[in-house]
């Protein structure tokens, strides 16, 4: 056994912040590195074998930019500061953990969390196609969707355009009940709920009466130039590949375009190829497009969807 250590933790604040709830930051703590933590009011006792106890210092040292603004620690913070100790990416995690891409109408910061959500966002920056391709929870849309707004807001774009097909109800949109917008809404909601998290939804509607934000099933967009506007198309793995083709070749000048989807979840009937999957093969390689891979690594949502992801991962 090596010597046991105490952290003294500036605050009360950071020491609720580095614990997390239920102190579930902490077991994942002892559970990374084989050291025993107890949290006595500002210290943090760290006891153990001493390979073990010294990890979990560089591990918490790692994190303090975190804990020590007042910032929640979360388990996917944990696991990839891990990753930077045991890749020697820890100046990039430092990086990582200051690069606030924009704030939630509730003041709340948000940030890429993982090594490769931050390449997601640089790629996008930085191309006027990017496909990004991953499992659920990993943020694909909700980044795209604050890349958009903020490039909106700062006049970068006209409009900003959402879309995916609505093909869980078969396209068939007749049969649901209600006007066109009625019709479409449940299909469209995860694109609402990031628009919700950036804007004020007061304002939303006005701006979609204006046409600066459209939200819309990606059967609207047959025969459009889509110029001056930053797209994103969602659930694109449900696109067949002559949707796929359409809506790329909407693309016009002074746009960019954002294409999210998880391979493993598409919708369409057995026989039919994914336009995502087809996509990806043909046009990586092409010059200005990127392709980002996200993982279960990368998921952000609840820790059970990770561990989810995993057990379905394992089964097939």
């Amino acid at each position: 056994m090596g010597e046991p250590l105490t952290i003294h933790l500036p605050d009360p604040e950071s020491a609720i912040h580095l614990a997390g709830p239920g102190e579930e930051n902490l077991k994942l703590l002892s559970k990374q590195t084989g050291a025993s933590l107890v949290l006595r009011g500002q210290d943090l006792l760290v006891s153990g074998p001493e390979g073990a106890v010294n990890l979990c210092r560089r591990l918490i040292e790692a994190l303090a930019y975190l804990w020590g603004q007042g910032r929640s620690v979360t388990s996917v913070d944990i696991l990839t500061a891990r990753h930077a100790l045991d890749t020697n990416r820890t100046e990039e995690f430092q990086a990582l953990q200051q690069d606030v891409l924009a704030r939630t109408r509730k003041g709340e910061v948000i940030r890429a969390k993982t090594f490769r959500q931050r390449q997601y966002v640089q790629a996008v920056r930085n191309h006027d196609l990017t496909f990004c391709i991953g499992p659920a929870g990993t943020g694909k849309t909700f980044l795209a969707a604050v890349l958009a707004v903020q490039a909106l807001q700062a006049n970068q774009y006209e409009r900003l355009i959402l879309t995916r097909p609505a093909v869980e109800a078969g396209e068939r949109l007749g049969f649901l009940p209600g006007d066109l917008q009625q019709k479409v809404d449940p299909y469209l909601r995860p694109l609402y709920d990031a628009l919700h998290e950036l804007m004020d939804p007061e304002k939303i509607p006005a701006l979609m009466e204006r046409g600066v934000i459209e939200v819309a099933p990606l059967a609207y967009m047959r025969g459009r130039t889509l110029s001056n506007a930053f797209i994103i198309l969602d659930e694109a793995q449900n696109t067949t590949p002559p949707q796929m083709k359409m809506v790329l070749t909407r693309l016009g000048f002074k746009s960019r375009m954002v294409v999210t989807g998880d391979v493993t979840q598409t919708d369409l009937p057995e026989h039919q190829a994914s336009g995502l999957s087809v996509a990806q093969k043909i046009l990586h390689g092409v010059e200005g497009i990127a392709f980002c891979q996200l993982g279960r690594a990368d998921v952000v949502r609840h820790p059970l969807v990770q561990r989810i992801v995993t057990a379905y991962e394992g089964h097939e």
